[in-house]
């Protein structure tokens, strides 16, 4: 599932520095976490840091893989 955090580009910026360090910004990524939640979907991993948008406003793209709901 994609997530799209609206932000702002100090964060943004910070945010993808920690990416490039190997490290993970841990306030956006539980921001993921829980926008997964938030939408019924159970999250089947740690969120992952896909990129920046460009544009305005900007947002922080998090690729979560979620639970499949099994159907009757």
């Amino acid at each position: 599932m994609r997530v799209r955090l609206e932000t702002d580009r100090s964060t943004a910026r910070k945010v993808m520095a920690l990416h490039l360090a190997g490290r993970a910004h841990a306030e956006s990524r539980e921001a993921a976490r829980a926008w997964v939640w938030s939408h019924g979907r159970t999250p089947a991993a740690d969120p992952i840091f896909v990129g920046v948008t460009n544009g305005e406003p900007v947002h922080l793209l998090y690729d979560v893989e979620v639970h499949l709901e099994a159907g009757p």
